[in-house]
């Protein structure tokens, strides 16, 4: 049974790694999306939510499975429900994706808007994010996790810097706030990330610690 089990355990781990990449994918296209002004790249992203949430439910379903069939307990048990969390907020994670690209196939009409300098950073930081809370979730790495974690407040000062810069070129050029409303609305969206990145994070510290560092903020540093 115990040899049943971890190949269980290293299947379900397959599974999560292969969402997670395919998520951490449709993200950095979606970005691209924006910066570059790619509107058929943008569809790309939108048509693609379906196969990752055919995804979920099959990670889902396997989790459920190993809970029924082994009753694990100590980490095993803490693994395969962090999992069922984890998997949830990469498949919340590609739904963004999609929210950033249908933004992107809206400013791809206007090439001439340039992407703000904050919010290629925020790019940035978030796509880091999300690589480096997979990794800690392969490495069983709470230390990187935390990294993760403490990470997060960057990306939210840079989302309070953009809400600032906005403001200030609406009323420099009130003709243009559609199109700079939508690349707030990125904006957010980004930092929505950012912070599912942050859960994934919290989650591999529970796995490996048993650890519970939720509304915690000391706990990052």
């Amino acid at each position: 049974m115990s040899k049943h089990f971890q190949r269980e355990i290293d299947n379900l781990k397959k599974k999560i790694l292969t969402v997670g990449a395919t998520v951490e994918e449709r993200i950095a296209q979606a970005i691209a999306a924006v910066i570059q002004h790619d509107a058929k790249l943008a569809e790309q992203v939108a048509e693609g939510d379906e196969e990752i949430d055919m995804m979920e439910v099959e990670v889902e379903e396997e989790c459920l499975k190993i809970l029924a069939l082994y009753q694990p307990v100590a980490i095993d048990l803490r693994f395969v429900v962090a999992v069922l969390k984890i998997n949830n907020d990469l498949e919340r994670m590609a739904d963004l994706a999609v929210n950033i690209a249908r933004r992107a196939s809206y400013l791809a009409r206007y090439p001439n808007l340039e992407v703000p300098p904050h919010l290629a950073a925020m790019a940035q930081k978030t796509q880091a994010m999300v690589k480096q809370s997979l990794d800690a979730l392969v490495r069983q790495d709470p230390e990187l996790a935390r990294r993760v974690c403490a990470a997060d407040y960057e990306v939210d000062q840079l989302n309070r810097q953009m809400h600032v810069l906005i403001q200030a070129q609406i009323r420099a050029t009130p003709e243009r706030v559609e199109q700079l409303i939508h690349m707030l609305s990125v904006s957010r969206h980004l930092e929505r990330i950012a912070d599912l990145a942050t859960n994934v994070a919290e989650d591999v510290i529970y796995t490996v610690t048993g650890e519970i560092v939720r509304h915690r903020t000391a706990a990052y540093s």
